[in-house]
């Protein structure tokens, strides 16, 4: 009997996200894929970051028939639980197996490593002994079905069509009990459908989405389907990320004009199936929406706000994909808004979704995304940039989210011709507009986004930095919570905020066990700092209120702390 090993080194593309928390289509897919041939097939199941701790997985890689690899960013972004192999860890390690037949799929094979914003991507065929620039799943079935005869192959084969995939989809959903976050902090990234509607006109100049053709929508039975069955193993957590635009799922003219009507009555009945057959979940979000969309069907887009607003988690977020609000830069690379659709879209995203859900977010904002280094751009794309930005801000308007990254020129698309040029060029603006942005746009932002002492809840403690934990919510784009003095990870705990960072919060467990409380925590909290806190450590235990009271030299400072303690 085969052994089949499917390698995780993570995705990251515009309309997929596969790094930890998250586990992209991929591989379920393609487990899916070996089950539909044979499901007697032994199908394990690693990540880049098991494989990174543990030298023993390798030595059982190297036992297997086949190992699939999956890994490739077009999009990278900042990363907290994982982050995505480079083409040299993939080198290395495949140059150690011998034995199986080594395969890659995801965006490396297709377009190469993208290490970083404004360089070119990188390639690793020398290492593999097929390369998939077509849809994986199906490769990988063909190889079975010719019994690994690499000749028969074509390995730029696609699916037909999305309802191709249904089996695939539902029969590799079990893999996912092998992932390491499994089954409390993992988040399956659902695939809604994919390829662009502004493909008829070439789409955005960087983007690799038009590539893919005109839209293919999922059948939306399949798509429940397929998160029942991911439901009952275990997950309760997903998102609705793997599409150019959520907003346009099921638009009856997606294939006839770049900005197609939405479909309301077709996101209602997605989202209202999903919770009927996952009723527990606790995480139900969505990733991107096109604010052209938005800002031209207003009526409808506002039906599916509230559809969202009504079926969703709080905390959810659509990312917008702003890129550049310069006229100039959005004539030469094809964009999908001007600056006023963007703010028209910003504006109604406001009015249905930022009202404060029970774990503490607002309910539904916009993220923002720009990309620079495009064909175009100039010094004063900045100072429109961050004009519009200040808009945003001084109309009080919220934003989640403002993502700041430099283009990766992907092969076939017009930006892959300009190069890296206008990066280099403009380098030093970049830099500097990041920590204007981060400063005087972000920071005031997020104060106005959680005031302090607003509670979140379930915030999960991920990482150890000194004497920081720090933590987020589980959901897209959570944010990161700086957590003073040192807690269990891989845990849950509520928080109320006390402070703010550029791009995080401070926070301080809520409520606070005055009697165990760590000093780094006590000298966070407003009007305690480090002699107060020392003052506390050495009078406690407490065992009322009262003697609170007395150990601090401030009535108003005792009855403050007293928000964020329990004696």
């Amino acid at each position: 009997m085969l052994k089949i090993s499917i390698l995780d080194g993570y995705v990251d593309e515009p309309t997929c996200l596969g790094v930890p928390p998250y586990i992209s289509p991929y591989p379920r897919y393609i487990a899916g894929a070996i089950k539909e041939f044979d499901k007697k097939i032994n199908v394990s199941y690693f990540t880049i970051d098991q494989v990174r701790n543990d030298s023993k997985i390798i030595d059982f890689l190297a036992k297997n028939d086949i190992v699939v690899t999956i890994t490739g960013m077009s999009t990278p972004g900042r990363y907290l639980s994982g982050f995505p192999a480079g083409p040299n860890e993939i080198k290395n390690l495949m140059s150690i197996l011998s034995k199986p037949m080594k395969i890659l799929l995801g965006p490396a094979a297709k377009y190469g490593f993208g290490v970083s914003g404004g360089k070119k991507t990188r390639m690793v065929e020398d290492v593999f002994d097929l390369l998939v620039k077509g849809d994986g799943e199906i490769v990988i079935y063909d190889l079975l079905k010719n019994r690994l005869n690499l000749e028969k192959i074509d390995p730029m084969e696609c699916r037909r069509n999305a309802g191709q995939i249904r089996g695939f989809a539902i029969k590799g959903s079990e893999v996912v009990k092998q992932h390491p976050f499994y089954p409390h902090y993992l988040i399956a990234e659902i695939e809604t459908y994919r390829g662009c509607p502004r493909s008829i006109v070439g789409g955005c100049s960087f983007c690799s989405e038009p590539s893919k053709g005109l839209p293919d929508f999922r059948d939306t039975k399949d798509i429940i389907d397929e998160i029942k069955t991911l439901y009952h193993n275990g997950v309760r957590h997903f998102r609705l990320g793997n599409q150019p635009c959520i907003f346009s799922y099921m638009a009856k003219d997606a294939c006839d004009t770049e900005f197609p009507r939405p479909n309301p009555d077709a996101v209602k009945k997605l989202f209202k199936g999903i919770r009927d057959v996952a009723p527990l979940l606790k995480t139900l979000h969505i990733d991107n929406a096109n604010p052209g969309i938005i800002a031209r069907y207003p009526r409808e887009s506002e039906k599916i706000a509230k559809t969202i607003v009504q079926y969703h988690t709080p905390g959810d977020v659509a990312a917008l994909g702003v890129e550049s609000v310069d006229p100039i830069v959005i004539h030469r690379n094809n964009l999908k808004a001007s600056s006023d659709e963007v703010l028209s879209a910003v504006k109604l995203l406001n009015k249905i979704g930022r009202k404060r859900g029970v774990n503490g977010m607002p309910e539904f904002l916009p993220g923002l995304n720009f990309v620079f280094g495009l064909d175009g751009e100039t010094k004063n794309t900045y100072n429109l940039d961050f004009e519009f930005l200040k808009e945003i801000l001084d109309q009080g308007l919220l934003v989640r989210r403002i993502n700041l990254r430099q283009v990766i020129p992907i092969p076939n698309t017009k930006m892959y011709n300009i190069g890296s040029r206008i990066i280099t060029k403009n380098k030093s603006e970049f830099k500097k507009f990041k920590r204007k942005v981060r400063k005087e746009i972000e920071q005031p932002m997020l104060e106005k986004l959680l005031p302090r002492k607003t509670v979140l809840k379930d915030v999960y403690t991920e990482k150890h930095e000194g004497k920081l934990t720090f933590g987020r919510q589980i959901g897209s784009y959570p944010l990161l919570v700086g957590i003073p003095g040192v807690y269990e990870l891989n845990n849950f705990i509520d928080v109320k905020i006390v402070g703010y960072g550029y791009r995080s919060v401070t926070g301080v467990p809520y409520p606070l066990n005055i009697n165990n409380a760590k000093r780094e925590t006590l000298e966070a909290i407003p009007g305690i700092g480090k002699k107060r806190a020392i003052r506390i450590l050495e009078k406690r235990p407490f065992n009322s209120e009262e003697q609170l009271h007395t150990v601090l030299d401030d009535a108003d400072v005792a009855s403050d702390l007293l928000e964020y303690i329990r004696v």
